[in-house]
């Protein structure tokens, strides 16, 4: 498959159809990296793991959030 390198904004892009994303078993939004060696472009998904907090913050609710928990006096030089 055939594609042309266009400007996008101040920047050079690659456009990738469906077709090829599915067939290489990537998905929009997905992480990827790309490694330049002897003149080509190789773009494989990211190995790096991000965490989305807002997922789990989301699901506190009445019913599942818990008072403080209390450890006692200090015992040493903590800061309090």
């Amino acid at each position: 498959m055939e594609s042309v390198i266009r400007k996008w904004g101040n920047s050079p892009a690659l456009r990738l159809s469906a077709a090829v994303l599915k067939e290489a078993g990537y998905q929009l939004e997905q992480r990827v990296e790309l490694i330049v060696s002897r003149g080509r472009i190789v773009i494989q998904p990211s190995e790096k793991v991000e965490y989305d907090l807002d997922a789990p913050i989301g699901g506190i609710n009445a019913d599942n959030i818990y008072e403080e928990a209390g450890f006692g006096s200090p015992v040493g030089h903590e800061a309090l």
